[in-house]
């Protein structure tokens, strides 16, 4: 009798050698899914004639009605190359911009990635974020084209066409890899048709190619062009036999087995990036070497909420072997936890099973605490691995509440399931309004939210229309401000300006940790002297970050100052994240403790008395430092036919936009533009209306800027009311 998959999954996954974790990530709408599917059916994992039409890893309802995917699903799948078997596990990801956080955490699971781009339109703003967030997590890519039918039958492209079409978009996507990978893969990461890191074929029609597949298989381009020639019936036969002949799962699956390295490989040079403990401990040493005897480090990247199973949490071992029953401690939740269920994916199904060791993406049950991008260790408190990072902030809110007042509890319970789901969206439950408030990163992110809370959880809830989140910020250097503490024995004085631009870039692409600075932190320090100029003794007196703000302790000879800085970086933080202007968050602002005179007698200077004078140090000085509001801008890249490029301008300048770039690509336009978030609602409706549907546009870039100076006021009125906020609350 033949053996049952599950058995070979099982047996697999005791050979690291063997074992291949990757992620297929790709534009909108360029086939990833369906693309997804041909490898599942080529490992028998469902019939051949639905791949492609299935869309298998689209479980939610709200994904297949709307046809794109949402969430990262995992699944496992056995390919065997020349009777060595190997155990992939792959992980779907979403393309669609508002979804990015998903992709951010598949990439730390997975240590090669198949990038997808669509052969008729080649590289997109979209393949380009995704690319960079697998390159910023160390992940290996290698290149497929997809829908390569379409330059043959919609563009009738010459062999010689398509050549120069598929070089072109070969060296796109190697300049992003050269621009963004670490500085000894750049060469080695770049991807050649030669290499064998480049396929090219439909995934919809089920047939693939590459150049050791080609000489391997003896198959031409020129057979493949012809199978696309003659009347309808004839092609479908045709290119049937296509794919009988190269089919696409085994092409590129070939890839992966001989070009995306092994667990053991990978973790040698991805643990000194994602894990910041001492390398040369037991530690890290088990996790370098991805040890199933070392200690257990598991990194959950995803929690799924099984009705019957309950809160199931996805992601990848790191070192140890997972094991039922065991007693583990969830690092960032700081709270132990027990294993009552260990799972590994066959298809997209679930199996039980007793222990796993290191280097597979596994689920695990009985975790209630955990969240994605939690680090769970066995034997006490570890270093986690560092925070998983998302490329864009959420600048979208809504206000939710339940229709039924007797609702209530259980709509808390599904905004804390929701958020565990999508850590992308920031759940605020403000205690002292009683409001819900949802933040998350676009209309349609929002949208599907609250679709599924509906849908799926059954909570009737209604919504107020999107709101758009401001940034504080200030024009200035303020002259030293004072802050004194009730008990008028303790004084602070601090000084804020506006931090410098190189400082803001290297905080946003990682080049300078965040959180607090314990002690000297190498990194912050090599920064700022090599690329902003600071001195050493300048950049030792770095203290925290927040939120894309920076203390500094410049004070000189005070005693007690190992004590009070922990209280100092509380309150700091804690403007930051509500300034004094309308209390929205603060960005691009150096605050600097300038001096201090504190109370001898450790009592007179505990936090009730510092707190309030930190904090009416800083909001002083920023009052008198110009306070300014930022709104958030996102660079739209709009695509229409010519004729309707006067129609968007107008448009564009109708919602305070400005025209960035312009481009013109055969008859359609291609227009790049910045608009404010604020005037964004309603935007897709009326791009179409005004290109009588044909318009469509995707996000390239965020980012925040000055808000016009007529408006200052009235947003800030607008906020205050919104928030129903005292002005004995605002400004200093």
């Amino acid at each position: 009798m033949a053996e049952k998959m599950v058995d070979k999954v099982m047996r697999l996954m005791k050979k690291p050698q063997n074992i291949r974790n990757i992620g297929v990530c790709a534009h909108i709408d360029h086939g990833k899914t369906t693309f997804s599917d041909n490898l599942l059916a080529g490992a028998g994992m469902m019939s051949e004639e639905l791949a492609g039409k299935k869309c298998e890893l689209d479980f939610h309802e709200d994904e297949q009605e709307r046809g794109i995917t949402i969430d990262s699903a995992s699944v496992s799948m056995v390919h065997s190359v020349d009777g060595e078997e190997f155990l992939i596990n792959l992980i779907d990801t979403p393309g669609h911009v508002d979804f990015g956080g998903d992709v951010t955490r598949a990439m730390r699971a997975v240590d090669g990635a198949i990038v997808l781009i669509c052969a008729s339109e080649g590289a997109m703003p979209q393949t380009e974020t995704v690319l960079r967030q697998a390159l910023k997590e160390r992940v290996r890519p290698i290149l497929f084209i997809n829908k390569v039918d379409r330059l043959i039958k919609e563009l009738q492209l010459t062999p010689e066409q398509m050549q120069q079409r598929f070089i072109k978009q070969i060296a796109d996507i190697n300049r992003i890899i050269k621009s963004i990978a670490p500085e000894e893969y750049k060469e080695k990461w770049q991807v050649s048709i030669e290499k064998g890191t480049v396929a090219f074929g439909s995934a919809f029609h089920n047939w693939g190619i590459s150049l050791p597949y080609m000489k391997k298989k003896g198959v031409s381009f020129k057979e493949i062009i012809d199978s696309y020639q003659g009347g309808d019936e004839e092609i479908k036969e045709k290119v049937k036999l296509l794919a009988k002949k190269a089919p696409v799962h085994e092409v590129v699956l070939n890839i992966v087995t001989t070009h995306h390295p092994n667990p053991i490989q990978a973790q040698e040079y991805r643990i000194p990036r994602l894990w910041h403990g001492e390398l040369e401990s037991s530690e890290g040493q088990s996790l370098i070497k991805c040890d199933p005897e070392g200690r257990l480090f598991f990194v959950i990247t995803k929690v799924v909420v099984d009705p019957q199973a309950g809160e199931i949490a996805a992601g990848r071992l790191f070192s140890g072997t997972m094991k039922k029953g065991e007693e583990v401690f969830l690092n960032m939740a700081n709270s132990p936890g027990r294993i009552q269920q260990v799972y590994i994916y066959n298809g997209a199904k679930r199996e039980i099973v007793d222990n796993v060791p290191a280097g597979n993406i596994i689920g695990v049950g009985g975790l209630r605490a955990g969240i994605p991008g939690e680090t769970v260790t066995s034997g006490g408190k570890a270093e986690p691995f560092e925070e998983i990072k998302h490329l864009f902030d959420p600048v979208v809110t809504k206000a939710i509440e339940a229709k039924r007042p007797a609702d209530l509890p259980k709509l808390i319970d599904v905004l804390r399931q929701v958020q565990k789901e999508d850590p992308t969206i920031v759940i605020e439950i403000n205690e002292e309004t009683g409001e819900h408030l949802m933040h998350g990163m676009g209309e349609l992110h929002l949208e599907v939210i609250e679709n599924r809370i509906i849908k799926e959880k059954g909570v009737e809830v209604k919504t107020s229309p999107p709101i758009v989140v401001y940034r504080e910020t200030i024009s200035r250097e303020s002259p030293e401000v004072e802050g004194k503490s009730p008990n008028k024995h303790n004084k602070l004085y601090f000084k804020v300006e506006p931090l410098e631009e190189n400082i803001v870039k290297g905080i946003k692409e990682g080049k300078m940790s965040t959180g607090r600075y314990k002690k000297k932190d190498e990194q912050v320090i090599t920064f700022l002297r090599d690329e902003c100029d600071w001195d050493a003794k300048m950049a030792n007196k770095v203290r925290g970050e927040c939120k894309g703000n920076i203390i500094l302790d410049q004070t000189r000879g005070i005693v007690h100052i190992g004590e009070i800085m922990e209280m100092v970086l509380d309150m700091f933080e804690d403007v930051m994240k509500a300034g004094p202007l309308a209390k929205e968050p603060c960005v691009n602002i150096m605050v600097s403790l300038m001096d201090c005179t504190l109370h001898e007698d450790a009592i007179h200077r505990g936090p009730a008395q510092l707190y309030p004078a930190i904090r009416e140090g800083i909001r002083g000085a920023i009052m008198q430092a110009g306070p300014l509001l930022f709104e958030p801008l996102q660079v739209m890249r709009i695509e229409a036919p010519n004729d309707y490029v006067g129609e968007i301008s107008k448009i564009v300048s109708s919602k305070r936009g400005q025209l960035l770039d312009m481009n013109q690509e055969g008859d359609i336009t291609i227009i790049k533009a910045k608009l404010p978030v604020a005037e964004l609602f309603g935007w897709s409706n009326d791009l179409r209306s005004a290109t009588g549907g044909r318009g469509n546009s995707s996000l390239v870039d965020q980012m925040f800027e000055r808000l016009p100076g007529e408006l200052q006021e009235k947003v800030k009125n607008l906020i205050v009311q919104r928030k129903g906020l005292s002005s004995g609350k605002l400004g200093a």
